[in-house]
Protein backbone atom coordinates (compact mmCIF):
# COMPACT_ATOMS: atom_id res chain seq x y z
CA UNK A 1 0.00 0.00 0.00
CA UNK A 2 1.44 3.58 -0.89
CA UNK A 3 1.89 5.67 2.00
CA UNK A 4 1.33 9.60 1.32
CA UNK A 5 1.56 12.29 3.81
CA UNK A 6 -0.93 15.33 4.13
CA UNK A 7 -0.76 18.68 6.28
CA UNK A 8 -3.38 21.44 5.99
CA UNK A 9 -2.12 24.70 5.22
CA UNK A 10 -3.08 26.45 8.18
CA UNK A 11 0.17 26.62 9.63
CA UNK A 12 3.12 29.25 9.71
CA UNK A 13 5.16 28.70 6.13
CA UNK A 14 8.63 27.78 7.44
CA UNK A 15 6.69 25.19 9.25
CA UNK A 16 5.09 23.72 5.89
CA UNK A 17 7.99 24.38 3.88
CA UNK A 18 9.80 21.74 6.90
CA UNK A 19 7.28 18.94 6.31
CA UNK A 20 7.34 19.08 2.85
CA UNK A 21 10.99 18.55 2.74
CA UNK A 22 10.85 16.17 5.25
CA UNK A 23 8.15 13.89 4.14
CA UNK A 24 9.69 14.11 0.33
CA UNK A 25 13.03 12.99 2.03
CA UNK A 26 11.66 10.12 3.67
CA UNK A 27 9.89 9.00 0.91
CA UNK A 28 6.58 8.87 1.22
CA UNK A 29 4.75 8.39 -2.16
CA UNK A 30 2.96 11.82 -1.84
CA UNK A 31 2.61 15.38 -0.32
CA UNK A 32 -0.54 17.06 0.13
CA UNK A 33 -2.31 19.70 1.04
CA UNK A 34 -5.76 20.82 0.97
CA UNK A 35 -7.91 23.91 -0.60
CA UNK A 36 -9.96 25.48 2.04
CA UNK A 37 -10.34 29.31 2.67
CA UNK A 38 -11.04 28.74 6.58
CA UNK A 39 -9.63 26.36 8.69
CA UNK A 40 -12.15 23.64 9.15
CA UNK A 41 -11.17 23.36 13.30
CA UNK A 42 -10.74 27.07 13.99
CA UNK A 43 -12.38 29.11 10.94
CA UNK A 44 -10.51 31.97 12.13
CA UNK A 45 -7.65 30.07 12.34
CA UNK A 46 -4.90 31.71 9.43
CA UNK A 47 -4.59 30.13 6.00
CA UNK A 48 -3.19 29.73 2.34
CA UNK A 49 -4.90 29.23 -0.66
CA UNK A 50 -4.09 25.67 -1.92
CA UNK A 51 -2.96 25.73 -5.06
CA UNK A 52 -0.96 28.87 -4.63
CA UNK A 53 1.11 27.20 -1.52
CA UNK A 54 0.61 23.39 -3.94
CA UNK A 55 2.64 25.65 -6.33
CA UNK A 56 5.21 26.57 -3.59
CA UNK A 57 5.52 22.56 -2.78
CA UNK A 58 6.19 21.65 -6.32
CA UNK A 59 9.22 23.92 -5.73
CA UNK A 60 10.82 22.39 -3.04
CA UNK A 61 10.19 19.02 -3.23
CA UNK A 62 12.03 16.78 -5.59
CA UNK A 63 10.21 13.56 -5.85
CA UNK A 64 7.37 13.05 -4.35
CA UNK A 65 3.96 13.36 -6.21
CA UNK A 66 2.11 16.32 -4.63
CA UNK A 67 -1.61 17.42 -4.84
CA UNK A 68 -4.40 19.13 -3.42
CA UNK A 69 -7.02 16.97 -1.45
CA UNK A 70 -9.37 17.98 -2.59
CA UNK A 71 -10.02 21.25 -4.30
CA UNK A 72 -13.82 22.31 -4.88
CA UNK A 73 -15.49 22.42 -8.21
CA UNK A 74 -17.22 25.77 -6.84
CA UNK A 75 -13.99 27.32 -6.55
CA UNK A 76 -12.86 28.31 -9.79
CA UNK A 77 -13.60 28.23 -13.77
CA UNK A 78 -12.60 25.30 -14.89
CA UNK A 79 -10.99 26.57 -17.86
CA UNK A 80 -8.44 28.60 -15.26
CA UNK A 81 -8.10 25.61 -13.05
CA UNK A 82 -6.58 23.53 -15.70
CA UNK A 83 -4.44 25.94 -16.48
CA UNK A 84 -3.85 26.19 -12.52
CA UNK A 85 -3.20 22.59 -13.07
CA UNK A 86 -0.58 22.67 -16.05
CA UNK A 87 1.57 24.97 -14.59
CA UNK A 88 2.17 22.87 -11.47
CA UNK A 89 2.77 20.11 -13.42
CA UNK A 90 5.39 21.73 -14.93
CA UNK A 91 6.47 23.49 -11.96
CA UNK A 92 6.88 19.81 -10.76
CA UNK A 93 8.66 18.07 -13.16
CA UNK A 94 5.44 15.90 -14.24
CA UNK A 95 4.58 15.37 -10.47
CA UNK A 96 1.20 16.50 -10.10
CA UNK A 97 -1.70 14.52 -8.76
CA UNK A 98 -4.94 16.78 -9.97
CA UNK A 99 -7.58 16.45 -6.54
CA UNK A 100 -11.21 17.66 -7.25
CA UNK A 101 -14.54 17.36 -5.63
CA UNK A 102 -18.10 18.71 -5.39
CA UNK A 103 -16.88 21.00 -2.43
CA UNK A 104 -18.73 21.21 0.98
CA UNK A 105 -17.92 24.08 3.35
CA UNK A 106 -20.86 26.41 2.97
CA UNK A 107 -19.93 29.19 5.30
CA UNK A 108 -17.00 29.82 3.26
CA UNK A 109 -18.92 29.87 0.25
CA UNK A 110 -21.36 32.55 1.66
CA UNK A 111 -18.40 34.65 3.55
CA UNK A 112 -16.44 34.77 0.11
CA UNK A 113 -20.16 35.35 -1.95
CA UNK A 114 -19.82 31.97 -3.65
CA UNK A 115 -22.61 30.39 -5.15
CA UNK A 116 -23.46 27.12 -3.24
CA UNK A 117 -25.60 25.11 -4.93
CA UNK A 118 -27.54 21.95 -3.92
CA UNK A 119 -25.43 18.75 -3.39
CA UNK A 120 -27.09 17.38 -6.59
CA UNK A 121 -26.18 20.27 -8.67
CA UNK A 122 -22.67 20.26 -7.33
CA UNK A 123 -22.10 17.01 -8.85
CA UNK A 124 -23.25 17.63 -11.87
CA UNK A 125 -20.58 21.16 -12.32
CA UNK A 126 -18.02 18.62 -11.23
CA UNK A 127 -18.79 15.95 -14.06
CA UNK A 128 -19.13 18.88 -16.18
CA UNK A 129 -16.07 20.48 -15.04
CA UNK A 130 -13.86 17.58 -15.68
CA UNK A 131 -15.15 17.08 -18.97
CA UNK A 132 -13.65 21.03 -19.90
CA UNK A 133 -10.34 20.40 -17.87
CA UNK A 134 -9.92 17.15 -19.95
CA UNK A 135 -10.52 18.22 -23.22
CA UNK A 136 -8.47 21.56 -22.62
CA UNK A 137 -5.57 18.91 -21.80
CA UNK A 138 -5.82 16.75 -24.57
CA UNK A 139 -6.50 19.43 -27.56
CA UNK A 140 -4.65 22.61 -28.76
CA UNK A 141 -8.08 24.46 -29.04
CA UNK A 142 -11.17 23.07 -27.47
CA UNK A 143 -14.93 24.75 -27.26
CA UNK A 144 -17.72 23.18 -24.49
CA UNK A 145 -21.62 24.69 -24.31
CA UNK A 146 -22.67 23.28 -21.23
CA UNK A 147 -25.23 24.33 -18.38
CA UNK A 148 -22.84 24.94 -16.17
CA UNK A 149 -19.74 25.90 -18.13
CA UNK A 150 -18.79 27.47 -21.49
CA UNK A 151 -15.35 27.73 -23.30
CA UNK A 152 -15.39 29.24 -26.73
CA UNK A 153 -12.42 27.73 -29.06
CA UNK A 154 -10.05 28.52 -25.87
CA UNK A 155 -6.50 27.98 -26.31
CA UNK A 156 -5.03 25.40 -23.99
CA UNK A 157 -1.06 25.43 -24.16
CA UNK A 158 1.32 24.46 -22.79
CA UNK A 159 -0.57 20.76 -22.09
CA UNK A 160 0.67 19.13 -19.02
CA UNK A 161 3.90 17.03 -18.65
CA UNK A 162 2.08 14.26 -17.69
CA UNK A 163 0.40 12.35 -20.71
CA UNK A 164 -2.47 11.90 -21.53
CA UNK A 165 -3.00 14.50 -17.98
CA UNK A 166 -2.26 14.43 -14.71
CA UNK A 167 -4.01 11.14 -12.36
CA UNK A 168 -7.63 12.88 -11.83
CA UNK A 169 -8.18 11.89 -7.43
CA UNK A 170 -11.89 12.49 -6.95
CA UNK A 171 -12.82 12.48 -3.30
CA UNK A 172 -16.58 11.33 -2.33
CA UNK A 173 -18.43 8.12 -2.03
CA UNK A 174 -22.07 9.18 -2.50
CA UNK A 175 -24.28 7.28 -5.42
CA UNK A 176 -23.97 10.46 -7.94
CA UNK A 177 -20.64 11.01 -7.05
CA UNK A 178 -19.00 7.37 -7.81
CA UNK A 179 -20.63 7.74 -11.21
CA UNK A 180 -18.81 10.72 -11.73
CA UNK A 181 -15.73 8.58 -10.04
CA UNK A 182 -16.11 5.67 -12.54
CA UNK A 183 -16.64 7.79 -15.94
CA UNK A 184 -13.59 10.28 -15.01
CA UNK A 185 -10.73 9.17 -12.17
CA UNK A 186 -7.96 7.51 -11.73
CA UNK A 187 -7.69 7.43 -8.29
CA UNK A 188 -11.01 7.31 -5.33
CA UNK A 189 -9.90 8.77 -2.19
CA UNK A 190 -12.74 8.43 0.78
CA UNK A 191 -12.26 10.02 4.33
CA UNK A 192 -11.25 6.69 6.82
CA UNK A 193 -14.87 5.54 8.38
CA UNK A 194 -14.09 2.12 9.24
CA UNK A 195 -12.41 -0.26 6.96
CA UNK A 196 -15.65 -1.90 6.41
CA UNK A 197 -17.58 1.15 5.48
CA UNK A 198 -14.70 1.95 2.93
CA UNK A 199 -14.91 -1.67 1.54
CA UNK A 200 -18.97 -0.87 1.20
CA UNK A 201 -18.41 2.08 -0.79
CA UNK A 202 -15.69 0.60 -2.94
CA UNK A 203 -17.69 -1.87 -3.90
CA UNK A 204 -20.75 0.31 -4.53
CA UNK A 205 -17.83 1.95 -7.00
CA UNK A 206 -17.29 -1.51 -8.79
CA UNK A 207 -21.13 -1.40 -9.67
CA UNK A 208 -20.89 2.30 -10.85
CA UNK A 209 -18.24 1.11 -13.19
CA UNK A 210 -20.23 -1.81 -14.59
CA UNK A 211 -23.07 1.10 -15.03
CA UNK A 212 -20.47 3.27 -17.51
CA UNK A 213 -18.22 0.36 -19.11
CA UNK A 214 -15.18 1.34 -17.13
CA UNK A 215 -12.71 -1.78 -15.79
CA UNK A 216 -12.95 -1.20 -11.99
CA UNK A 217 -9.19 -1.89 -11.92
CA UNK A 218 -8.10 1.00 -13.84
CA UNK A 219 -9.00 3.10 -10.66
CA UNK A 220 -6.54 3.32 -7.88
CA UNK A 221 -7.99 2.98 -4.35
CA UNK A 222 -7.36 5.26 -1.30
CA UNK A 223 -8.20 6.28 2.06
CA UNK A 224 -7.81 9.64 4.07
CA UNK A 225 -6.54 8.64 7.36
CA UNK A 226 -6.97 11.98 10.12
CA UNK A 227 -4.13 11.99 12.57
CA UNK A 228 -3.84 14.24 15.79
CA UNK A 229 0.21 13.98 16.37
CA UNK A 230 -0.79 15.77 20.04
CA UNK A 231 -2.51 13.00 21.14
CA UNK A 232 0.03 10.31 20.31
CA UNK A 233 -2.71 7.36 21.38
CA UNK A 234 -5.23 8.53 18.94
CA UNK A 235 -2.05 8.01 16.33
CA UNK A 236 -1.63 4.76 17.49
CA UNK A 237 -5.35 3.87 17.28
CA UNK A 238 -5.68 5.07 13.57
CA UNK A 239 -2.66 3.80 12.35
CA UNK A 240 -3.47 0.17 13.71
CA UNK A 241 -6.57 0.00 11.56
CA UNK A 242 -4.18 0.30 8.49
CA UNK A 243 -3.98 -4.01 7.73
CA UNK A 244 -7.91 -3.62 7.57
CA UNK A 245 -7.77 -1.07 4.94
CA UNK A 246 -5.17 -3.12 3.20
CA UNK A 247 -7.02 -6.31 3.44
CA UNK A 248 -10.24 -4.36 2.28
CA UNK A 249 -8.39 -3.70 -1.29
CA UNK A 250 -7.08 -0.01 0.02
CA UNK A 251 -3.88 0.77 -2.69
CA UNK A 252 -2.92 4.03 -0.49
CA UNK A 253 -3.22 5.63 2.54
CA UNK A 254 -2.74 9.61 3.03
CA UNK A 255 -2.28 10.55 6.58
CA UNK A 256 -3.67 13.46 7.17
CA UNK A 257 -2.06 15.60 10.35
CA UNK A 258 -4.05 17.80 11.97
CA UNK A 259 -0.91 19.25 13.71
CA UNK A 260 2.43 19.35 12.26
CA UNK A 261 4.43 15.91 13.41
CA UNK A 262 7.53 16.02 15.19
CA UNK A 263 10.65 14.34 13.55
CA UNK A 264 9.66 10.95 15.16
CA UNK A 265 6.38 10.67 14.52
CA UNK A 266 6.90 11.46 10.63
CA UNK A 267 9.79 8.81 10.90
CA UNK A 268 7.40 6.33 12.71
CA UNK A 269 4.84 6.80 9.68
CA UNK A 270 7.27 6.61 7.23
CA UNK A 271 8.21 3.00 8.43
CA UNK A 272 4.75 2.21 6.89
CA UNK A 273 6.05 2.83 3.20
Amino acid sequence: MLVSAKLAPVFDYPVLEQFWRAADDLGFHGVWNYDHFYGLVDPEQPTYEGWTSLAAMAAVTQRARIGCLVSSVTFRNPAVLAKMAVTVDHISGGRLEFGIGAGWHENEHAGYGLAFPSPGRRVAMLDEALTVIRGLWANDRFSHAGQFFTVDDALANPKPLQRPHPPIVIGGGKPKMLRVVARHADEWNMPAQGADEWAATSARLDGACAEVGRDPSDIRRSVQLFLHPQDPAQMDKELATLPEYEAAGCQHVVLSFYQPPNTQQLERAATLI
